[in-house]
């Protein structure tokens, strides 16, 4: 329901996407695209996709189709990285609930890549060092998901009070994101607390694991935005500063 709302989470999109120039375009690692392989759309006119379901009818009318960027697509998968071209797919919720907020012109190309499930949280993480790169060519990643997200324990009610261990979870995460290495977020099964709750399937917290891996030593992780909604989802939300 984010991608309708105004409130303090998209507020804060929109505020960071004025914090700098406009980028070349967007790549959005999704939460909601698993496959065999890494892919990126390549399609100039990707459809939009509604995966969700049992939602008010508002939220099935928002449109929001920005172009998409074969060159961009032909770009990364040229780069010898193992990024494969899907030239079908489409532009699901990860990507257009977010952006929506931050370019609601549509005027800047958006792609998908998805969350190879073959892959191990350290090899995710690799990809991401691997894209770093591409940020000094006019780029912007992000990396869609949450970092707590358990919607089997979820509330319906917007203003409930989180669970103690989402609020301890989130706690542990934000302190790791400012330490000398980030170890325990990628091997989180072995250190994190009450991750079985916070994380029960992987897919929301692996695309944190590529920002991380883009991050060089002249990047700060900044804070956006701290909030646990509906109990069980962490809407926390970081972005990388580059300080000289």
């Amino acid at each position: 329901m984010n991608a309708i709302a105004t409130n303090a989470y998209t507020k804060s999109l929109g505020d960071f996407a004025s914090s700098f120039e406009k980028p070349r375009a967007i790549v959005v690692i999704s939460a909601h695209w698993q496959t065999h392989g890494t892919m990126i759309t390549g399609s100039v006119r990707p459809e939009q996709i509604y995966d969700f379901y049992g939602f008010p009818d508002e939220l099935y009318q928002v449109r929001y189709a920005p172009p998409g960027s074969p060159e961009t697509a032909t770009l990364f998968a040229n780069a010898g990285i193992g990024i494969e071209i899907d030239p079908r797919r489409g532009i699901d919720h990860a990507a257009w609930a977010i952006v929506r907020h931050m370019y609601p012109e549509q005027n800047v190309p958006l792609l998908e890549l998805s969350l190879d499930i073959d892959k191990t949280e350290r090899e995710h993480f690799d990809l991401g060092t691997r894209l770093a790169r591409f940020q000094d060519e006019g780029f912007l990643f992000i990396g869609s998901g949450n970092l707590i997200h358990n919607l089997r324990l979820v509330s319906f009610d917007d203003n409930a009070q989180p669970y103690p261990w989402a609020v301890e979870t989130d706690i542990w995460q934000r302190e790791r994101l400012n330490g000398p290495d980030f170890a325990e977020l990628i091997e989180y099964r072995a250190s994190m607390p009450n991750w079985q709750k916070a994380i029960p399937t992987d897919e929301h917290y692996l695309p944190l694991l590529y920002i991380l891996g883009m991050k060089g030593e002249r990047d700060a992780i900044d804070i956006m935005h701290e909030e646990i909604q509906n109990a069980s989802i962490s809407m926390t939300s970081i972005r990388l500063r580059r300080r000289w």
